[in-house]
This record gives structure tokens, sequence and C-alpha cells, in this order.
């Protein structure tokens, strides 16, 4: 590789990583490492976990972090799905989509982030849903 080629590649590099680094976390993004915001609010269960939620009822859905998704439906019923597995970027983009031939959204849906505001448009990933568990929600947090 030339010289010339090398150091425009590592100016790049640079470069992104610089314009990585000013990125700040939106409040309530996941943190750490591990994915978990540390403002999500604590949930109390009001009954048993159901596999799945009509898609017609979701009023509401608020990414809380990379693990975590608060759907509303009918009114004021709140359901909790906690993902069984980390879902990378969630928590940041904080916006996702699915498809269904059902007229449900189940725990064995696949939702896909996508990236929420500037930059390139397009899809960061796909994570399988967990159960959702009716919850009272002790804080109402903003998105």
């Amino acid at each position: 590789m030339s010289a010339l080629r090398t150091a425009a590649l590592v100016s790049l590099s640079a470069a992104a990583a610089m314009a990585l680094g000013a990125c700040a976390p939106r409040p309530g993004a996941a943190s750490g490492s591990n994915g978990h915001a540390a403002d999500v609010p604590a949930a109390t269960s009001t009954g048993p976990a159901v596999s799945c939620i009509p898609i017609t009822a979701i009023q509401e859905s608020r990414v809380r972090d990379d693990w975590t998704i608060d759907f509303r439906v009918s009114g004021t019923k709140w359901y909790r799905n906690t993902l069984p597995y980390r879902c990378s970027s969630l928590g940041f983009e904080r916006a996702f989509s699915y498809s269904t031939s059902l007229s449900q959204l189940c725990n064995v849906d696949i939702i896909t982030v996508i990236r929420n505001g500037g930059g390139p448009q397009g899809q960061l990933g796909s994570c399988g849903l967990g159960m959702f568990q009716p919850v009272t929600l002790a804080k109402d947090a903003k998105k």
C-alpha cells in the first residue's frame, strides 16, 4: 500500500473516531458495556406473562435500553418485554420495526433496530422478543 493511501486511511479512521467520540449518549440511553440504562423505571408485575399482545391494541412503545421495551396497550395498561439477549444499539437508537403475518406481536417475533436520526438510514440488526409481562410502572419516565 502506498504511503499516501495509508495516510489517508489513518486520517479517515481518526476523523471517524473523533466524530464518534463527540457523540454523547442521550439521557436514558443504554450506558456501560452491558446495555442497561440507569433510568429504566421499576415495574411491578400485575399478572402472569403472556406470549402475545394484539397489534391493534398497541398505542405506544418505549425503548428503555438494549434489553427492555415497554408497550402501552388499551389506555393505561403496560406490558414490559425483557429481551432474552441484548439488542445492541436499541437503547441508543430507540427505534425498531417488526413484520408479522399475525394480528399479534409475540415472543417468537423478531424486531429490527433502525437508525433514528442523522446518518445513513437503514437497519442495524435484529433481535428476538421475550414474554410480555403486564406491569405497573413505578415512575412513568419520558422516552
